[in-house]
């Protein structure tokens, strides 16, 4: 029996939802400084496994993209319907903003939380950047993490790979691999959605630097599929 489409929907709205509150949560909330802290390598953990997670709640319903770049790299590599990658989109980055809000309710419950200082976990880049990396920098940053990234689940979710039992642990700890990395120049997008909840509820620049963080993970998704399709899975 086929999924329906309002399932797949729920599924990446959810789905997207957990990634955002747990992600972004184990910055804002477990905070990356301090003695009790989860530092920078908890917070990459806390996105990955975020990912692990609904890849085995979610997986068998809608595939588990909760990620845009990753609905549009599958449409270009063939294996969806750029139909259904669009409602994809719109739950994904319903459940982003969804679980935005939420993060913001839950950190505001402490007195010395201030949006403003503490933020969201929003992406940036230059004086947004952890580290100050610049606009190119941060920009190519985010084209080749993502490139990494899709190349992945590519390969982890082929009907050629004989490992596909483990393919949410592979996608997972790949995506902790590019926190450790990336988390000091842009603090690590590589998902639109995850950018956009966010910055939304944050405003000024980081709404201003949001561009970079749906343009360049779109272009590094694109890349990867174009990559596999015609060079790495080519007959």
């Amino acid at each position: 029996m086929e999924t329906s489409k309002f399932s797949k929907f729920t599924a990446e709205f959810l789905g997207t939802l957990v990634l955002v509150l747990m992600g972004c949560g184990s910055a804002v909330i477990a905070g990356a400084n301090g003695t009790t802290g989860v530092g920078l390598l908890g917070i990459s953990f806390a996105f990955g496994l975020s990912v692990i997670a609904m890849a085995y709640a979610i997986g068998h319903i809608s595939g588990c993209h909760i990620n845009p770049a990753i609905s549009i790299g599958m449409v270009v590599a063939g294996r969806m319907k750029i139909t259904e990658a669009l409602y994809y989109i719109v739950a994904q980055i319903l459940g982003a903003i969804a679980g935005a809000c939420i993060l913001l309710h839950i950190a505001s419950g402490k007195p010395e939380y201030s949006l403003a200082v503490n933020g969201l976990g929003q992406n940036g880049f230059d004086a947004l950047s952890l580290q100050h990396y610049s606009l190119h920098a941060g920009f190519l940053a985010e084209i080749v993490l993502t490139f990494i990234f899709l190349l992945v689940i590519f390969g982890a979710t082929s009907t050629k790979n004989i490992n596909g039992g483990f393919a949410g642990l592979a996608i997972g700890l790949s995506l902790v691999l590019i926190h450790i990395v990336g988390i000091p120049v842009t603090g690590v997008s590589v998902n639109p959605a995850r950018s956009i909840g966010p910055a939304l509820i944050v405003g000024g620049e980081a709404l201003s630097q949001l561009w970079l963080f749906i343009v360049a993970p779109v272009i590094g998704a694109i890349l990867s599929a174009i990559v596999w399709r015609f060079v790495l899975e080519r007959n």
